[in-house]
């Protein structure tokens, strides 16, 4: 993917909001829309405000910080050394571009991109994933408390299952749960300023 952005085809043609996102707004989305899954979870279209060649980025279930959204690889692989070089490429370069649109969209200072690699790491889901935080000064009295703040909902996991001993929760299980209309809400926002931000002929990277 890096030798087409270099080669001057343009990187909308290889990161774009589906055609069939470009028009949903609510939850009359056409069935034909498209959708991923994320481990064993489906991420419907209106979830979803950005796709790549393979990686697709949506909105979160239950934030950390405003603006805290993820960028997964579309196929389902549980570990980053799983990836081609093709998907770490346009995973990084999603990530990439998902930052500097939640940044500017959130009216952040700065961005926090983490990618938890296995269990031991605090991956609770199977898959390949970044976290891509907005930041801005005060957000956290320090910085780490960021991972801080999350270690603090480790009494109990979704469906009310106790935490294994010693474990605790990370950037897939600790964050206010958000209903669906308002995750349809933010990411037909995203999808929009995404594509202000990013128009068709738009070069690959930050802008």
């Amino acid at each position: 993917m890096l030798a087409i952005a270099r080669s001057g085809i343009p990187y909308s043609r290889q990161f774009q909001v589906p055609r069939a996102l470009q028009a949903v707004t609510d939850a009359s989305m056409s069935s034909q829309a498209d959708s991923y899954f994320f481990g064993p979870w489906k991420i419907g279209a209106h979830e979803i405000f950005a796709i790549s060649q393979t990686s697709f980025a949506f909105v979160n279930l239950k934030p950390v910080v405003p603006g805290h959204v993820l960028v997964s690889s579309k196929r389902v692989v549980p570990r980053f050394a799983d990836l081609s070089a093709e998907e770490v490429t346009d995973l990084w370069l999603t990530a990439q571009r998902v930052g500097n649109l939640v940044e500017n969209h959130f009216q952040g200072t700065s961005l926090t991109l983490t990618l938890q690699d296995g269990p031991q790491a605090g991956q609770t889901v199977p898959h390949v994933h970044i976290h891509v935080l907005p930041r801005r000064s005060g957000d956290f009295e320090k910085n780490d408390e960021v991972y801080d703040t999350i270690d603090e909902h480790s009494k109990t996991l979704p469906g009310g299952d106790e935490p294994a001993a010693g474990k605790k929760l990370d950037l897939d299980l600790a964050r206010r749960e958000r209903t669906r209309d308002e995750m349809a809400a933010e990411a037909a926002a995203l999808r929009a300023a995404y594509m202000a931000m990013f128009p068709p002929g738009a070069t690959a990277g930050a802008e």
